[in-house]
């Protein structure tokens, strides 16, 4: 897609102001779940419009006078923006994808150009915020050698975790935990900025450590189970055994953003979170 093109040193791949914000995605839902599994662009800090019905916007903490109370403790956690809401009781049926994917939901890292996204830079930011749900990002990377791996950050994600199948023919899966800022006295937290360096996460595709926990019997936690269950039911076939991405990063292939979460752009950048971006990519609360 991006893989042949001089590409400049910052890319902005969503931006849920712009006019056509999902031209570059596209997007899966459980149609099982007509009420709760939706995506929908609203207002952040007036939650409106409203989806259409049978859709059910989820239950949001209410913000009290958060516009003219200076020193409430919710004061300033919403944009006066619109932002895109992803929310669904089961997280891997509902999501956006760049580039689009030909197959239903469930076939990870299929897409319809050859060579998949393409976009050389290390890190890539997005800005997200916890609806105090649990929440999943997964982004293919490539190495040089051409070997590709899947990095999933989840929310409900306890250890770090390797999971590769030569069986089933499928990339490496690379299971990382993520957190949101500290549990506050509101379930929202503010917005969050979450900054991924591929080239750091690379070498723990070939961790002896986590290679070997793969083997290892896990915890029957939810947690867990809702790992496995998601891992080895989701996984793309491929024309050859899987290989072990290793060496040097050479570009992302897709990146898909599941449940539960309000985002409002995704870009690439040369530099990591001290690295200045234009004025619009800043986050303005409503305040």
């Amino acid at each position: 897609m991006l893989l042949s093109t001089v590409q400049p040193s910052i890319i902005s791949l969503f931006s849920s102001t712009s006019s056509d914000p999902l031209t570059l995605f596209s997007s899966a839902t459980d149609q099982t779940l007509l009420a709760d599994s939706f995506i929908h662009f609203l207002h952040d800090r007036l939650s409106s419009p409203l989806p259409e019905s049978p859709r059910v916007l989820l239950k949001l903490p209410t913000v009290s006078d958060a516009t003219e109370q200076e020193d409430s403790p919710d004061h300033g956690v919403q944009l006066d923006q619109t932002v895109l809401h992803i929310q669904s009781p089961t997280i891997r049926t509902t999501y956006i994808q760049c580039p689009p994917i030909l197959a239903p939901y469930g076939d990870i890292g299929k897409h319809d150009r050859p060579g998949g996204l393409g976009i050389r830079h290390p890190w890539m930011h997005l800005q997200v915020r916890n609806l105090a749900r649990e929440w999943s990002v997964e982004v293919g990377i490539v190495d040089h050698a051409g070997r590709s791996g899947t990095i999933r950050l989840s929310t409900f994600q306890n250890k770090p975790c390797l999971k590769i199948d030569q069986h089933s023919r499928s990339p490496p899966l690379l299971l990382l935990p993520l957190s949101f800022p500290p549990d506050s006295t509101h379930l929202l937290t503010l917005w969050s900025t979450i900054d991924i360096h591929f080239p750091s996460l690379l070498p723990y595709f070939s961790s002896p450590a986590l290679r070997s926990m793969q083997d290892i019997d896990q915890e029957d936690t939810e947690e867990d189970t809702k790992s496995h269950e998601w891992a080895s039911s989701s996984r793309p076939n491929t024309t050859a055994p899987a290989s072990i991405p290793s060496g040097t990063y050479s570009h992302v292939s897709y990146v898909r953003v599941y449940a539960n979460c309000r985002l409002r752009r995704i870009w690439f950048g040369e530099g990591g979170p001290s690295q200045k971006g234009p004025w619009e990519f800043e986050l303005y609360s409503s305040d």
